[in-house]
C-alpha cells in the first residue's frame, strides 16, 4: 500500500514540475512558481518516508 502511494507521488511531483516548466514559459510565473513549490513539497515527503529508521 505505501509502496502505490509513494510511486503516485513521485508520479504528480514529475507532472506538476513539467506543468510549472510548461506555464512557466506562457508567461504565469507565479502559478508556476506555486506548482514547483508543490512539486518539491510532495519529492521532500517521498525523502523522508524513505529514510530508513533503525
Amino acid at each position: 500500500m505505501s509502496d502505490t502511494v509513494l510511486s503516485i507521488l513521485m508520479l504528480t511531483g514529475v507532472v506538476l514540475t513539467a506543468g510549472s516548466i510548461y506555464i512557466f514559459r506562457q508567461g504565469d510565473r507565479r502559478r508556476a512558481l506555486l506548482m514547483f513549490v508543490a512539486a518539491a513539497v510532495m519529492f521532500a515527503n517521498v525523502a523522508i518516508w524513505l529514510v530508513p529508521v533503525t
